[in-house]
């Protein structure tokens, strides 16, 4: 059997490279335009995507970690990947909370990282996420479950934008008349909030999120907002305009006054890069 490499073939789809490196029983990660999965043993241990919220995100926002106890994980058995291993042992959480929640953010990343399935950009052999083991799962499992989302997905609204743009609301019905979880989901829609950063503001699983989202796009109570049209070369723009930057989903740094857009994701790539 040959043994994996960071070589790949670009003309087979995430999903094919995936099937080949299970049987190969490789351990490493594979990334691709989307994000990144990571494989122990043939098996998928993590999966990470910017455009979803991670496992901190989840676990703080909802109240079942505080932050410090998060980031005292990540600084303590961050570099020797077992950050869920040390939230376990100093009693921040409970074994079972863990898994339950690390299984959520693994789905919800897959999901993006295959819902258009390209090509894998990358293998890189014996890498692994400074998370460390909690739960893995097969890879058909998991390429079985996203394809599951994907068509549930589809048959709610078939319009794959809500997922990822931002999403202002449509003039109608009032919140309130609307069932609990989807009345709770339209009054995050402000014209500059993705799906994702949703689902973080709601400390809720980003699955569960695009389903009422696609359920309030089918009503015609929200829409993707189109993109601004490129200011021309030969105009510059007013000294004054400001700029808006679509900030990256993510718990934010150590406490500071203001954070810059994408410190949590770089943060993220850090405590990876230290880890390999």
């Amino acid at each position: 059997m040959t043994a994996p490499t960071g070589t790949l073939r670009t003309d087979e789809p995430a999903s094919a490279q995936l099937g080949i490196l299970a049987e190969q029983g490789a351990t490493g990660a594979l990334s691709t335009e989307t994000g990144i999965v990571y494989l122990a043993a043939g098996h998928v241990v993590h999966v990470e995507s910017a455009v979803t919220p991670d496992l901190g995100d989840l676990l703080t926002h909802s109240g079942a970690l505080a932050a410090d106890g998060w980031w005292e994980a990540i600084d303590q058995a961050g570099r020797r990947c077992r950050v869920g291993r040390q939230l376990v042992d100093s009693g921040h959480l409970a074994a079972g909370a863990l898994e339950l929640c690390h299984l959520g953010a693994l789905f919800d990343a897959a999901y993006f990282v295959l819902a258009h399935d390209g090509p894998a950009l990358r293998f890189r052999p014996g890498a692994a996420h400074w998370l460390g083991a909690v739960r893995s799962v097969p890879v058909d499992t998991v390429l079985r479950e996203s394809r599951r989302r994907r068509e549930l997905l589809h048959r709610i609204w078939p319009e794959p934008a809500v997922d990822r743009a931002p999403l202002a609301r449509v003039p109608g019905p009032d919140a309130a008349d609307l069932p609990a979880r989807r009345g709770r989901t339209l009054a995050q829609v402000d014209g500059v909030r993705t799906a994702a950063q949703i689902a973080t503001a709601l400390a809720c699983r980003t699955f569960h999120t695009l389903v009422e989202l696609r359920r309030l796009a089918a009503a015609g109570l929200v829409t993707p907002v189109a993109p601004l049209a490129p200011v021309p070369t030969s105009a510059p723009a007013p000294a004054s305009a400001s700029v808006t930057v679509s900030v990256e989903p993510g718990l934010a740094p150590r406490p500071v006054a203001s954070d810059e857009p994408d410190t949590a994701l770089l943060r993220r790539l850090l405590h990876a890069l230290e880890a390999l």
